[in-house]
C-alpha cells in the first residue's frame, strides 16, 4: 500500500508544502482498518471513498481517501477542519462536499495523466518511529 496526493489537490489543501503535523495525520490516518466507507458520485471503477478522523494541534481533521481496491493504494482527495463546511459533514447528502469531490476527482483524474503526483511517506529525520513498508 502506498499514500500519494495529486499536485494540484495538495496546493489547495495545504498550500506549498504539507507540514509535518498534517503529514503525520494522513500517514496516521491511512490505516484502512481505521476509516469507514462512504458513498459518492462519479468515482473510477474499483474504487471507495474512505473517510478518516485526525487529531492535531490545530484541533480535529476530516480526511477523504481514494481507495484503489486492486493495488491497495490510496489518494488523499480532502483534508479538511471539522468546522469547515465540507470537512462538518463529508457524505453524500452535503451539496457542498458534492461539489469538492467533483472538483478534485478531475484534478486527480488530470494530474495523474500529467504525472503530477507525489508519494506521502514518513520522513526518518522527523518522524524516528515511523515505520516503512
Amino acid at each position: 500500500m502506498a499514500l500519494f496526493i495529486a499536485e494540484r489537490i495538495r496546493k489547495r489543501e495545504f498550500g506549498k508544502a504539507i507540514p509535518p503535523t498534517d503529514k503525520a495525520a494522513l500517514i496516521a490516518g491511512a490505516r484502512i482498518c481505521l476509516t469507514e466507507t462512504i458513498a459518492g458520485q462519479g468515482l473510477p471503477k474499483g474504487t471507495r471513498l474512505l473517510k478518516a478522523y485526525a487529531t492535531t494541534k490545530q484541533g480535529p481533521r476530516r480526511i477523504l481517501y481514494l481507495l484503489v481496491v486492486a493495488e491497495g493504494d490510496l489518494f488523499v482527495l480532502l483534508y479538511r477542519n471539522k468546522q469547515d463546511e465540507v470537512g462538518a459533514n463529508m457524505g453524500p447528502k452535503n451539496t457542498a462536499f458534492n461539489a469538492v469531490l467533483a472538483k478534485h476527482l478531475d484534478l486527480l483524474r488530470e494530474d495523474i495523466a500529467a504525472d503530477r503526483i507525489e508519494e506521502i511517506m514518513p520522513d526518518p529525520t522527523t518522524e524516528p518511529d515511523a515505520q516503512t513498508d
